[in-house]
């Protein structure tokens, strides 16, 4: 466990992996003396990213553990840039569709949801409110394996954007097609096509579902629930809770915590 004055539930894998990177963005730029090294830097961000920790917490050094707590004895505004520096420098190096492809193959299948992560900021309200959430958000799709662990998210869009519309616009339908990967959803992605099998769903035209397509509906479900373990993965980064920023910078995050995620979890596969 790391600790700052309050623990971050990560390995100190995480931290020197990210303050490596931080080490290595410094020497290219020849960058002047910082008033944090590079670790301190690195714990910073984790900090705000694991813990949902406000800039002026860290700037301050307070957390709930020990309130008052000098920590970081930096302003608001460098903690600030600090913290923005190291996920452009994670987002950058987070895995892109084709490379979660690559490695989605392995499992019998995989799985598609999308959730909504809250966001407050938002200047244009209507494209960002849920209907179904009832509350603004941004949405963002994510692959899960057979087991339901996180292998890849998509970049955030607007809240009002429906699951399907979401997963065809970045393309993740055709992907999963075109690698041959069979994958199963839940009714927000009803009639995608291609390899990605969803629910039976009663219409007007099939008001009752016949005994095999009851049958198929049963075991289906609970396949997709296993998508919500990688959601609930996802959302363990309390920054998520509710993003205090404007909807243009989730995408960063999300890459940000998706790179941090394989990081984490690499020790734990072979």
């Amino acid at each position: 466990m790391l600790s700052y004055p309050a623990t971050i539930p990560l390995s100190s894998r995480t931290l020197h992996h990210l303050a490596d990177r931080i080490r290595q963005h410094r020497n290219q730029h020849r960058s002047r003396w910082r008033r944090l090294n590079p670790g301190r830097q690195a714990l910073l961000a984790l900090a705000h990213l694991r813990n949902g920790d406000t800039y002026t917490r860290l700037a301050a050094g307070e957390s709930p553990a020990r309130s008052g707590a000098s920590a970081f004895e930096v302003g608001v505004a460098t903690a600030w840039r600090y913290v923005q520096e190291a996920i452009a420098l994670l987002a950058a190096a987070a895995d892109d569709l084709a490379a979660a492809m690559a490695r989605i193959r392995t499992p019998a299948y995989a799985i598609l949801d999308g959730t909504l992560i809250p966001i407050d900021r938002v200047a244009d309200q209507r494209p960002y409110y849920s209907g179904k959430h009832q509350r603004h958000g941004v949405n963002v799709q994510i692959v899960a394996d057979a087991v339901g662990r996180l292998v890849w998210a998509s970049p955030a869009l607007p809240g009002a954007v429906h699951d399907l519309t979401a997963a065809h616009t970045h393309d993740i339908i055709d992907a999963l097609s075109s690698a041959g990967v069979m994958t199963f959803a839940d009714k927000g992605h009803q009639g995608p096509g291609g390899t990605v099998r969803t629910p039976f769903k009663r219409h007007r035209h099939r008001p009752k579902l016949s005994r095999r397509q009851k049958a198929v509906h049963k075991t289906h479900a609970n396949i997709p629930a296993r998508g919500e373990r990688a959601i609930a993965t996802l959302k363990t980064w309390k920054i998520l809770a509710k993003l205090r920023c404007r909807p243009r910078r989730a995408t960063t995050i999300v890459q940000a915590i998706l790179a941090l995620h394989r990081v984490e979890t690499s020790r734990y596969t072979r």
